[in-house]
């Protein structure tokens, strides 16, 4: 009878904690002036409107959120997309169903893409946080799953972001506490302060916008001396992790190479622009630097926003022509229709494709990023409207600062490798063909490059290298854990140096087969030791 009991006591135990998991869910409404209304009262939230099929419809439920968000709302349903966080599931089929006249589409959030952490100055597409910051939609931040980085660090202020990009106000409200200048420079219309707060201004500070590493400390430096990058050393040499560049000249200068590589021996990454030429005028022949040295992160821009070309067709009156826009993963930003079909495929216009070349390492979006620097020199909330380089680079270095972050003893080497492995391929996008060779490994993915680090170091997880088709670059990826290799091709001049100290397990799908000029390296090292231990933002998360 005893046992019994206990087991009953387990049993109760199980389904208790089983209940108590919170349910997720996107709401989409028929009208974009559909707002319903609520009070808190203690930890929840009471329906305060006159809708009496709503109000039945929620009585039965603790709600804990229900706001309105633009987070992966259609170009035709913004502002008709809400975030609800409930005691149970069934709300959201209750609400479909019996509340048909308001709501016409509902989505329920897995269980792994909760895995996310938002600040209170997150923009427009906030969910589990408030946004007291700038009201724009950064759904940028959203396509690069930065949140689910922020899951694991918002950075830390040993690390440090340099910035050479013009100069930056240490006192400013974004940067005070946690920005040093090195080397003064010049204003540069404010650059260098857009290029630092995406990078790493403060976030969760109710003000502005978050940087990518926001918890990342800030120096700053000058962007002179292209000849031997003197700047950029004195930056290495004090200690500074990764260093942003979004300036470029296009000549060689074999001193600067030399500098690259010993910034790399200091374990500092270096991360530059392509530049903005459009290809209708460099035809993937213009290489600038120090973006095309080797050892550094060579980036260009794409679209991100509209999911297919048929969400963003527009029409020119003047000359009866529809085009496309901002279309998710097409190298360039705008494109045309062959005989004006509108049915077919679209073809990028070169003019709209900024430079890239054999030398790119990846891309990100160049669009819709807030620039702070407007905001602190005019006055104005601005938002870039083209696919612009310079502001691709904060993009990814503040990327790099949240896996130092995490892992303090990355590394540097495998820096890149790691972006590379875990960016989405566009190979098999169309209007990306003509392009081929020239736009790196793909689209940045921040929030799978974190937690790739996460996964490499902590005990109990394991790594995935899966998706992608590398014939090129040399690749270097040491792990504490279990490595799985996917759908993956290595060939070509590609090479690969891995080592587990567990097991490499090669899944389906894949290919290691490169050429006289490549190799792949496989090794199991039972003797492998962390150097340091992760930092978390959250300790529990590794009982996750």
């Amino acid at each position: 009878m005893r046992i019994l009991f206990l087991l009953s006591i387990i049993f109760l135990s199980s389904f208790s904690a089983i209940a108590q998991e919170d349910a997720w869910f996107y709401l989409r409404a028929r009208d974009t002036a559909f707002v319903p209304t609520f009070e808190k009262k203690g930890d929840y939230l009471i329906y305060s409107g006159n809708d009496a099929r709503l109000k039945a419809a929620l009585k039965n439920y603790k709600i804990m959120a229900f706001k309105k968000t633009w987070k992966h709302a259609k170009k035709e349903n913004l502002k008709k997309t809400f975030f609800v966080i409930s005691d149970n599931a069934a709300l959201m089929q209750d609400l479909l169903r019996n509340v048909s006249n308001h709501f016409e589409f509902g989505e329920l959030i897995a269980e792994e893409d909760k895995k996310i952490f938002e600040p209170n100055d997150y923009g427009l597409t906030s969910t589990i946080g408030k946004n007291l910051g700038v009201q724009r939609n950064f759904d940028y931040l959203d396509f690069l799953e930065v949140p689910k980085a922020w899951y694991y660090t918002t950075g830390s202020r040993d690390i440090i972001i340099g910035i050479s990009d013009g100069t930056l106000d240490p006192d400013d409200i974004e940067f005070a506490g946690k920005t040093k200048i090195i080397q003064k420079s010049v204003s540069a219309k404010g650059h260098g302060m857009s290029t630092a707060e995406i990078a790493a201004g403060q976030g969760n500070n109710g003000f502005g916008a978050p940087g990518i590493c926001y918890d990342c400390s800030i120096y700053g430096t000058n962007f002179l001396h292209y000849k031997n990058l003197v700047q950029l050393l004195e930056l290495s040499k004090l200690g500074v992790k990764v260093i942003n560049c979004s300036w470029g000249v296009t000549r060689y200068y074999e001193t600067a190479q030399q500098a690259i590589y010993e910034m790399m021996e200091n374990g500092t990454v270096v991360v530059a622009i392509g530049h903005n030429t459009p290809y209708s005028s460099s035809k993937g022949k213009e290489f600038y630097y120090p973006a095309s040295y080797d050892k550094v992160i060579a980036v260009s821009s794409a679209s991100h926003r509209y999911e297919h070309y048929t969400e963003n067709i527009q029409y020119l009156k003047e000359q009866d022509l529809y085009y496309v826009k901002d279309i998710r993963y097409y190298v360039g930003q705008t494109g045309g229709f062959k005989n004006n079909d509108t049915t077919k495929t679209p073809d990028l216009y070169p003019i709209s494709v900024s430079n890239l070349n054999s030398k790119i390492d990846i891309l990100g979006p160049g669009t819709g990023l807030f620039l702070y620097g407007d905001l602190k020199t005019k006055n104005n909330i601005v938002t870039t409207e083209y696919n612009q380089t310079s502001i691709v680079a904060p993009v990814v270095s503040g990327t790099v600062g949240l896996m130092f972050s995490l892992y303090p003893c990355l590394p540097a080497e495998e820096v890149e490798s790691i972006i590379k492995f875990t960016s989405t391929n566009i190979d098999d996008v169309e209007p990306n063909k003509p392009y081929a060779g020239m736009y790196g490994a793909g689209m940045l993915n921040t929030g799978r490059a974190v937690e790739m680090v996460f996964r490499m170091f902590a005990e109990k997880e394991s790594v995935k290298i899966e998706n992608q088709r590398f014939s090129r670059w040399d690749f270097k990826l040491t792990s504490i854990t279990e490595v799985i290799l996917k759908n993956q091709q290595f060939t070509e001049n590609a090479t690969l140096d891995l080592t587990s100290k567990k097991q490499i397990v090669i899944s389906e799908n894949t290919v290691l087969k490169p050429n006289a000029s490549g190799k792949i390296h496989l090794k199991i090292d039972p003797t492998l030791k962390k150097e340091c231990e992760l930092r978390l933002r959250d300790p529990s998360i590794l009982k996750d």
